[in-house]
Order: C-alpha cells, then structure tokens, then sequence
C-alpha cells in the first residue's frame, strides 16, 4: 500500500526574468520560489491502479519523483507497506519501481545488458536476472530487438525496456510517468496490459497519463492534481459521475471547481 500526505516541494527560480507570463501569473510563484507541489495526498492499495491526472505543470512529475525517492519533500510524509520512505529511503528503493519521464538507457549496451545491469544494481544473482529478463520479454514483447543496442531502439523499444528494468526486481509497488507518452497504438497496448499483469499480482501501481482512455480502461482510483494540490480522490466511478460519465467533463469539472 502506498500512503502519501501533504507533500510539499519548491525550487528556487534563477533567473525570474526567463519565466514565460503563464510562469508569472502562476499562483504558486512566491518571490524567488516557484512552489511546484504545495499540498498533495493521495492513497494506493494492493491491486489498485491510480491514475495521476493534471494539467501541464501540475505538479504531477514532482510528486512522482518525490514518491520515488529522487527529490526530498520540505513537508509531507511517505508510506509503502508501513515503512517510511522518508527515514529509510535506501530500503524504500528496493520496494519501489520507478520510470521517469527519460528513458536513459545506455545506448552502447544492447536492451539485455541495460536490464541485467540494474539486476545486479539491486543485488540478483545471474540465474535470476536471466529468468526475470526472460519473463519480462514474454510480458513487454522484447525478444526482437532485446539483444540489439539500445541506442538503435525506436521509442517504444525504449520505452518498453526501460520499463523491464524498472521492474527487473519484483517491485512490491510501481510508479510509471506517462508510460505510453510518444509510443504507437500497439507498444502503448503492450505497456498497458503489463499494468494489467501488474494489478493481477496485487501490486500497487501509480502511473500519471493524460490519456482519458487509458484511466478509463486501466484505472480503479483517480487522484487530480491542479496548480500543486490534489482537488479530487477517489474511485473511478465518482469521477466519472461529475462528468456524467465522459471523463473528460470530470476532468475539467475538477480543475474549473478549484479555480
């Protein structure tokens, strides 16, 4: 289970004289501060799937990055299976499977190196790294191009790789951004019935889309996040009730309430 409550993050703006007038008039700029992620809260079981929904600039990628261990919140807490990411992030990275916005695959190792590589990152043996990436394969449709360069991929050969390492270690949750941004019809299918192989293991997944069809499709619980808050959670059948049941009203319906 993945419990997440009043996160906080803010940057420092270098050069306020380089902000756009969208930048400007954001509310979440305060002097040299721009307050990415002021106030979010949201909570994931076992088998549930979530879809982070919001605008561009939202917030989503921060709270993301901050569920994942990769920036450290100014407030807030951070919970998987009772453990606190926050005292023991070191730990909390074992249990977690991360893909970020950037692929980052080594282009000089072939997809099977790049997935090895991070097995033994995180401490498998060989014989396991051999059969995880065997499985994975069969799950992401990686055999053709798995003992290539990776830096010959197309995007979803990329995209599909890099999403087989960060799950080579039995994640006990995963957190996906944008998984499916970018990839044609048939490699973002592949990504999302991997979601579903996910769900049917019980294994939370956070993912944020701005792909209606994919929540509809995908998602038992929805978390929107607008201008740095979260102004919706709950089931995915709440969410669809504020838009009379085509999503994109709920969407807009939320974000138009919190303005």
């Amino acid at each position: 289970m993945i419990e997440v409550k009043g996160l906080k993050k803010s940057f420092e703006v270098e050069n306020p004289k380089k902000l756009s007038e969208q930048e400007k008039k954001d509310p979440r700029l305060k002097g040299r501060y721009f307050h990415s992620v002021e106030s979010v809260s949201f909570t994931c079981d076992k088998g549930t799937v979530l879809g982070l929904l919001g605008p561009n600039g939202a917030g989503k990628t921060t709270t993301l990055r901050m569920l994942s261990t990769a920036l450290k919140p100014e407030q807030g807490s951070l919970v998987i299976d009772g453990e606190d990411v926050l005292k023991k992030p070191v730990e909390a990275r074992k249990r977690i499977g991360f893909l970020s916005g950037s692929t980052g695959l080594y282009g000089r190792l072939t997809g099977r190196e790049n997935i090895a590589y991070f097995g033994q990152l995180h401490g498998m043996d060989k014989n396991a790294i051999k059969q995880r990436i065997d499985e994975l394969a069969e799950l992401l449709d990686l055999h053709t191009f798995l003992d290539r360069r990776s830096e010959n991929f197309s995007t979803g050969m990329k995209q599909k790789t890099a999403i087989a390492r960060a799950v080579v270690h039995n994640p006990a949750v995963v957190i996906l951004d944008e998984p499916t941004t970018g990839l044609d019809i048939m490699a973002a299918q592949t990504v999302l019935d991997f979601i579903r192989h996910l769900k049917t293991l019980s294994t939370p997944v956070v993912f944020s889309t701005h792909h209606l069809d994919e929540v509809a499709e995908l998602c038992d619980k929805v978390c929107v996040i607008h201008q740095g808050n979260s102004v919706f959670e709950d089931d995915l059948a709440a969410f669809s009730a504020l838009g009379e049941g085509v999503l994109s009203h709920s969407f807009l319906k939320t974000i138009k309430q919190e303005a």
